[in-house]
C-alpha cells in the first residue's frame, strides 16, 4: 500500500486495534516527508489552492499515537509534549537563521533555506514556510499554514492554521506578501501574491473585505475562502454599525479596506506608506 493509503487506514482504525509499532514506523516515514516539504497540507493546482486532507489526518494520527513526554531543558525550564512531535532538528547546513531567544519550531514543519526566525516566534506542525521569508518577534505560524517565498510576517502577527476539520483549507500567504504587525489572518483566508496587509488588520472567514478601488466586496462563500486579491494594499477601516440605536451612538465596525494596488515598480513598504498618508 502507498503511504497515503496506510495513513488513511490507520487514521480510520480503532486505536486499540492497530499495531502500534507498525503505526509509529509509518508515521515516522510520513513525518520525514512532511519535514522535507515533499508532502504538504495544502498546495496549488491549476491556479487554485486545494487541501490534502490525508496529510492533516497524518498529523492528527501523530497526536493520537504520541504519549506525554518530558522534554525539559533542565530542572528549571520544564516542558511536556507529545512524544511524536518534539522540536524540529536543524543544522547550519539547513540554512535557516534561528536567532536565540525563546523561539520554537515543531517537528513536522517545513522551513526552507533562507528563512529568518526572530525571537520569540513559533512555527507549528504542518506549516510550510518557503525560502527567504522572515517570521518576526512574537509572530505565530499556525498548524498547516502555507507561507510563500519572501514573505515578511511582522512582529506580533498571528497566522492561523486550521488543522481541523481535515477537509478545511488552512491559511495561505502567497509569495512576496507583507503582513504588518499585530495582524490576524485566520480560518482559511488566502492572501494572494504581492499583497500588503497593514498593521492591525484582521481577516477571518466572516470578514467582509471592501475594495474601494474596484468598488467590490469580497467574502467567503460556500465554495471559496475569503481571498485578498494579488497586489492589494489592505488597511484598517470602519463602517457604521447597523440599527437606529447603533447609529445614534455613533458606533462603527472595524472593516478591512483595499485602498490601492501595488504596481510592478512599487515595493511593499512604499505602497503602504503612500496608502497611509
Amino acid at each position: 500500500m502507498s503511504l497515503q493509503a496506510d495513513i488513511e487506514a490507520l487514521y480510520a482504525a480503532d486505536p486499540a486495534q492497530i499495531d502500534r509499532e507498525e503505526a509509529l514506523r509509518r508515521f515516522a516515514e510520513f513525518k520525514f516527508f512532511l519535514n522535507r516539504g515533499e508532502i504538504r497540507a495544502a498546495e496549488q493546482k491549476g491556479g487554485a489552492w486545494h487541501v490534502n486532507a490525508w496529510v492533516k489526518k497524518g498529523i492528527l494520527l501523530g497526536f493520537r499515537l504520541g504519549e506525554l513526554a518530558d522534554v525539559s531543558i533542565d530542572g528549571r525550564f520544564r516542558f511536556f509534549d507529545k512524544s511524536t512531535f518534539p522540536l524540529k532538528t536543524l543544522h547550519t547546513s539547513d540554512g535557516v537563521r534561528l536567532v536565540p531567544g525563546g523561539s520554537s519550531i515543531r517537528d513536522g514543519a517545513y522551513v526552507a533555506r533562507g528563512v529568518v526566525c526572530m525571537p520569540p516566534m513559533y512555527i507549528n506542525v504542518g506549516a510550510y514556510v518557503d525560502q527567504g521569508t522572515m517570521v518576526d518577534s512574537h509572530a505565530l505560524v499556525g498548524s498547516c499554514a502555507q507561507i510563500g517565498k519572501r514573505v515578511h510576517i511582522s512582529a506580533a502577527a498571528q497566522i492561523g492554521g486550521v488543522l481541523e476539520p481535515v477537509g478545511a483549507l488552512p491559511v495561505v500567504i502567497e509569495d512576496d506578501v507583507l503582513v504588518g504587525g499585530n495582524c490576524g489572518i485566520y480560518e482559511g483566508t488566502i492572501v494572494a501574491r504581492r499583497a500588503v496587509i497593514a498593521a492591525g488588520v484582521v481577516l477571518t472567514g466572516g470578514t467582509a473585505l471592501y475594495d474601494a478601488v474596484n468598488e467590490k466586496v469580497y467574502r467567503k462563500t460556500a465554495d471559496a475562502p475569503l481571498t485578498v486579491p494579488p497586489g492589494a494594499v489592505v488597511v484598517p477601516g470602519s463602517r457604521p454599525a447597523g440599527g437606529a440605536w447603533g447609529r445614534a451612538q455613533g458606533l462603527a465596525i472595524a472593516t478591512p479596506v483595499i485602498v490601492k494596488y501595488r504596481d510592478e515598480k512599487t515595493d511593499a513598504a512604499t505602497a503602504l506608506e503612500e496608502s497611509l498618508r
